[in-house]
């Protein structure tokens, strides 16, 4: 007697979102430093930057800012690779019915679907990043030269800005309007599009090259190498536009700097050259590797129980 196909979708979108908050809760201290790095003062490299907020937060200060993220990586994960998907799936059918279709569309087809994938990914990400970076970037001790003024949570003796996710959307939505909460949306904009062509592209083409003709569908190794190396890839190059997002999204803490995506890079540029720009590079691409590996894998394994169960209730 076989499964109910419903019951088995439940239980494999159970199964991805466990291993999408596994990939939260692994590279969330990672994604810290590398925002601290990025949107932070006076960090240094990157262990000077981990040494900084063990001595000053403990080992709590990695996690902070993690809670919304880890609520919403379920419902993103799914949205995101689910739009791939389907959107791949669209162009494929379409172009079958044309006359004289041939494989050489199938680069387009992924490239099409990799930036409405990114389109879908900004409308829900912007929000979630946002709050993350606001609740991670609330300690972080800025100078008083620089900036004229000192942090309040430890200066005067008050409470942090924020006092959790709850409260920093009510404090935005209070003190921006609803547009706040899209604060940085053009940066990502130009992070993510690319970037998730240059995720998704490199995973399916080294999937299939690692995978050998013989083999029905992906095995796990080869799964999770591709997503690992496509994640590496994606984030390294993605670490410009990530600056500028991380800086922006940050500003607003305790004062705003920036009018804009040109603004910051101009004023980051002018203080600090062109390696700004490159902050975080590897924390980024050795995150990438591990958070990637499960998200693909969680796509893989999904993908195969749909198509199990699609075979099973197929007259």
């Amino acid at each position: 007697m076989g499964v109910d196909p419903c019951i088995s979708s439940i239980l494999q979108m159970k199964k991805q979102a466990q291993r999408g908050a596994a990939s939260v809760i692994v590279g969330h201290p990672l994604d810290t430093v590398k925002t601290r790095l990025q949107a932070g003062v006076n960090y240094g490299d990157t262990i000077s930057c981990i040494r900084t907020v063990y001595r000053r937060e403990s080992v709590f200060g990695f996690f902070k800012g993690m809670s919304f993220p880890l609520a919403s990586i379920a419902v993103y994960n799914s949205a995101v690779f689910g739009v791939f998907s389907n959107t791949q799936r669209f162009l494929s059918q379409h172009h079958c019915r044309e006359p004289g279709a041939s494989p050489s569309g199938t680069l387009s087809d992924l490239l099409l679907a990799s930036m409405v994938a990114g389109v879908v990914s900004v409308g829900l990400g912007t929000p979630v990043d946002l709050i993350k970076i606001r609740l991670q970037m609330q300690t972080q001790p800025f100078q008083e030269a620089n900036l004229g003024l000192r942090p309040r949570a430890m200066t005067l003796g008050k409470p942090p800005v924020y006092q959790g996710p709850v409260d920093c959307i009510a404090t935005i939505v209070r003190t921006e309007g609803l547009a706040g909460m899209y604060r940085g949306v053009g940066a990502m904009l130009l992070r993510d599009v690319p970037g998730y062509c240059l995720y998704f592209i490199p995973y399916v083409f080294l999937n299939d090259w690692i995978t050998p003709e013989a083999c029905t569908g992906p095995s796990l190794c080869a799964v999770w190498l591709a997503g690992g190396v496509a994640g590496a890839i994606s984030w390294g190059t993605a670490t410009p536009m990530d600056v500028v997002k991380s800086r922006l999204q940050a500003d607003g803490v305790y004062l705003n700097k920036y009018k804009g995506v040109l603004d910051c890079i101009s004023q980051s540029y002018q203080k600090e050259g062109l390696k700004v720009f490159f902050r975080g590079i590897t924390v980024n691409a050795v995150r990438g590797f591990p958070m990637s590996a499960a998200m693909f894998l969680g796509y893989e394994f999904s993908l195969q129980a749909i198509r199990r169960d699609h075979a099973v209730t197929s007259p």
